[in-house]
């Protein structure tokens, strides 16, 4: 497997992997253009599943919080090229261009882009550069790039403007509906506050009046409650599980679990 080749760090990289499925949680801080060169790609969260497949292209709202699986197909690897639309850039060409701003976006968080032949043909010129290494992509092309993405998005897709666009913090959502969605990520706290538009303070008061307790003790809790039940109804072994529930090794699960419960999970009646 190789590693992602970055084009310009943080901003568009090209991310490759040989004949291996990979899966991982990630936190999507910025707007973020995905193109499926090949392979399968698929992307859950609290609200939905999304799946692409060869040649579509996906844009993913910003502040999300996802599991992202990664297939390659047979005879061929798995490839993307991602490009994250940053805040930064983004309120430069909405003054250049005297966009309107302002309005908080309520549409959905991740979009098909129809495929048309200026987007495409838009990856195809970047893909040069990822099989030329040696010719460095300077930043300053590197971010006319990014720009040419944004207007070829607005030209295919003028409703776009809105989710784009929109620099407002993220509103104060539904706290324990979004905790009992994600508990099993295994994130900081500091990220679960920011996704549920709270600063830390304000998210470690509103926890303890929701749920009763500290948010590291729920969820330890709920983790290891939801653990036990899909051990006793599921028959899944601690090995099968410890890393979807968010604990970081087996040797952590087993300990945390047998504390709470008295028993190991792999000695738990099922």
């Amino acid at each position: 497997m190789n590693s992602p080749t970055q084009l310009i760090p943080g901003v568009i990289f090209f991310s490759y992997l040989s004949m291996m499925k990979k899966e991982k949680v990630a936190f999507l801080k910025h707007n973020t253009l995905v193109m499926l060169v090949s392979g399968r790609f698929s992307m859950v969260n609290a609200e939905e599943k999304i799946s692409m497949k060869s040649g579509e292209m996906l844009l993913i709202q910003k502040n999300q919080l996802a599991e992202i699986t990664k297939t390659p197909l047979e005879n061929e690897h798995y490839q993307t090229i991602v490009i994250s639309l940053q805040e930064n850039m983004l309120r430069q060409i909405a003054l250049e261009e005297q966009i309107e701003t302002g309005r908080k976006y309520t549409g959905p968080p991740n979009i098909l882009i129809p495929g048309n032949d200026f987007l495409r043909a838009f990856f195809q010129s970047i893909l040069p550069y990822v099989r030329n290494p040696d010719e460095k992509l300077t930043n300053s092309m590197g971010m006319l790039k990014v720009r040419e993405a944004v207007h070829l998005l607005l030209h295919t897709m003028p409703s776009l403007q809105e989710l784009l666009f929109d620099f407002s913090e993220p509103y104060k959502m539904d706290l324990e509906k979004f905790m009992l969605h994600n508990y099993h990520y295994n994130i900081p706290v500091e990220k679960f506050a920011h996704l549920t538009g709270r600063s830390l303070a304000g998210f470690k008061r509103d926890f303890q009046k929701t749920f009763g307790m500290a948010p590291r003790h729920w969820l330890q809790e709920k983790r290891l409650v939801e653990a036990r039940h899909l051990i006793e109804t599921k028959n899944k072994k601690p090995s099968a599980i410890y890393l979807e529930l968010g604990f970081e090794s087996l040797s952590h699960f087993s300990h945390s679990f047998k504390k709470k419960f008295g028993k190991a999970p792999t000695e738990w009646p099922v």
